[in-house]
């Protein structure tokens, strides 16, 4: 799907909208075509419909003018009898309703009678039909006239002749309202609007007052009377056009709600695929960093079952991913020989109780090499938050283990070498050392000899001078002892020791020394019994050194103020040494480097004594450091964990 063009792409998106538009458009073309046909019917139907009402009206005047001119032929051979004129126009009006009135008019336009008689003045009647009668003979019409209270009408005037003479003029005064309303079928009312109009389009009677819908009507000539009077009807609002209405306006609501929600969805559906892409392009991410990933990444359940691992672990280890995951306890990799305490550990791990620092196990690759590996476990957490296993991260640690383990061994060279060193310089000391017991023997061993030879010696004599040899000649062993077990390679051996015992054996080895550069060694122990756990002869390396330094740095310091003192407190569980001389001190841009491998103050210096004190030091769980003495010189401390007695 992504590489699908994005022009077919887009068109594929954009044919549910022409599809609801089409269904727009013909719906919308249906209900157009359906109102255009009931219009239609609607408009055939009112033309019907007024042409009807049109004869229909035209029947009733045609009605009346039969009868007036009935009445007029009866007024003209009764000597215009002014009772059946009444008796007659009353039947007329009673009966017509939409004869208003009826007039008898003499030739001079008097009125001779009125039915029904007026209470007021009497208005008067259009002049012009008079003549027009009058001069035809017939009947005749006028045109719209005013009819009481505020009506509008027309009058119907039929001429009286008697002897070829006019006698009277008989006016029959039509209400335009009333003939609407007495033949207007209420059928016909219900559906129009029918009105009687001028040429100039006016009301001038109508059916009701209702509203109509503008533009929806149909005239036809009102004849007789004729005067451009037309008839009207107007169409009324239909309930059908409401409904079609509302079911177009539905129809359009419903389209565009679909409208919406197919932008919606298009919306959604946009967002969903560039939130896919950019899920894409974080997992292609995520693979390009765990490909260059060097260390091991494994991913457990809470059952210790494999859920995954990294490339860098596969390589590792030599098992492809596929035969590895879904692997329960005990795994491939493990040593079959440590497969019961590797279990353990792997229940610990799921147990939560992983060590935080990490743990080193031994593996072995499907090609059977072993390499150690460090392993640090952590919480593997769920999107929801639920605890969902562990993720364990692996690193070979081979080379570096074994880089330690020949950086131990070349420590322990420079070690034996240092001791060598130190040998060697002290050789001439021991040398003038064993001098005094080798030369106290031989000065036994030739008195016992004279004693023997003059024969003249008791056994008293002769068994103390043996004495005296046998000690000399064991002080002779101890030093010859103490030089053998300083300069021979061994391993480390911890075991307690007290350290008050090693610094006086180390006093013991200098004290030659110290003599002949003039220099007082002062102890203060104040520790009981300091009881320490370590190497006695590393840590002998350790006070020799530091001894040897400070003499050395007072070779320069009166005689008087030669003072080297070296003294050990207890506090917190420790036990703190100190070597403190008189001498001159170290310059402020030499302390940091104190420690360096390879630099030294001294011209014939090696620059590893120090390095070596504090790595013994620290082998020892301890501390070594350098402060300045108030005194003037320098104290080198060191502090050690105390052991159980």
């Amino acid at each position: 799907m992504e590489n699908r063009p994005k022009p077919a792409r887009e068109t594929l998106h954009a044919m549910p909208l022409a599809a609801i538009v089409l269904v727009v458009l013909l719906l919308g073309a249906f209900l157009w075509l359906l109102y255009r046909s009931e219009r239609e019917q609607e408009y055939h139907s009112l033309i019907k419909n007024i042409l009807w009402v049109e004869q229909n009206l035209g029947f009733q005047l045609a009605t009346a003018e039969e009868r007036l001119e009935h009445l007029a032929e009866e007024l003209a051979r009764r000597h215009l009898d002014m009772a059946h004129f009444k008796a007659t126009a009353g039947h007329l009006v009673a009966n017509g309703p939409e004869i208003e009135r009826i007039l008898l008019l003499g030739p001079d336009r008097r009125i001779l009678a009125a039915v029904p008689p007026s209470a007021g003045g009497e208005a008067p009647v259009e002049g012009g039909t008079f003549t027009m009668a009058a001069k035809l003979g017939k009947r005749a019409f006028s045109g719209p006239v005013s009819t009481p209270p505020g009506g509008t009408g027309f009058e119907m005037q039929v001429p009286v002749f008697r002897d070829g003479k006019l006698a009277a003029m008989l006016v029959a005064i039509f209400s335009l309202d009333d003939l609407l309303g007495s033949h207007v079928p209420w059928w016909v009312a219900e559906k129009y609007r029918v009105s009687i109009v001028d040429g100039n389009g006016n009301e001038l009677g109508t059916k009701s007052r209702l509203a109509v819908e503008p533009g929806r009507s149909y005239v036809v000539p009102l004849d007789p009377p004729g005067h451009d009077m037309a008839l009207k009807a107007s169409v009324y609002p239909s309930e059908t056009s409401f409904t079609r209405n509302a079911l177009a306006a539905a129809i359009l609501g419903l389209a565009v709600s679909a409208i919406l929600s197919l932008w919606a969805v298009r919306r959604h559906i946009q967002r969903r695929v560039a939130a896919e892409q950019a899920l894409h392009a974080e997992h292609a991410f995520r693979k390009a960093m765990e490909d260059s990933l060097t260390v091991g990444m494994r991913a457990r359940d809470l059952e210790g079952r494999i859920t995954y691992v990294n490339p860098a672990f596969c390589r590792m280890v030599g098992w492809p991913a596929e035969d590895l995951v879904g692997r329960s306890p005990p795994m491939p990799y493990w040593l079959p020989e440590d497969v019961e305490a590797t279990m353990a550990l792997n229940q610990a791990v799921l147990d939560g109780q992983a060590p935080r620092e990490g743990f080193e196990l031994q593996f072995r690759r499907r090609d059977g090499d072993l390499f150690d590996a460090l392993i640090y476990e952590a919480p593997l957490i769920g999107a929801d938050g639920r605890h969902t296993g562990w993720m364990g991260s692996v690193l070979d640690i081979t080379d570096r283990k074994r880089a330690q383990e020949l950086a131990a061994r070349e420590q322990e060279k420079l070690q034996q070498t240092a001791r060598l060193v130190t040998m060697g310089e002290m050789a001439s000391s021991l040398a003038h050392e064993l001098n005094q017991p080798l030369a106290a023997i031989a000065s036994y061993a030739t008195g016992c000899l004279n004693k023997l030879a003059s024969g003249k010696f008791v056994r008293e004599d002769l068994i103390q001078a043996v004495e005296k040899l046998a000690a000399q000649a064991q002080r002779a062993g101890r030093i010859i002892r103490r030089v053998h077990d300083f300069v021979r390679k061994s391993e480390p051996n911890m075991a307690p020791c007290f350290l008050d015992d090693v610094i006086e054996d180390s006093i013991g080895f200098v004290e030659a020394d110290a003599r002949q550069r003039g220099v007082r060694i002062e102890t203060d122990i104040r520790a009981v019994r300091p009881l320490v756990l370590g190497d006695r002869i590393m840590l002998g390396q350790v006070m020799l050194n530091l001894i040897r330094n400070g003499m050395e740095a007072m070779i320069e310091t009166p005689a008087a103020d030669r003072r080297l003192l070296v003294s050990t407190t207890e506090a917190e569980g420790m036990i703190l040494v100190a070597v403190a001389d008189r001498g001159t001190g170290v310059m402020p841009d030499a302390v940091d480097r104190l420690f360096t491998p390879f630099f030294s103050t001294k011209s014939e210096g090696m620059g590893m004594g120090l390095n070596i004190c504090r790595s013994v030091i620290e082998q020892h769980r301890g501390r070594l450091w350098f402060q300045g003495n108030p005194e003037g010189g320098s104290v080198f401390r060191f502090a050690l964990p105390m052991a159980e007695p």
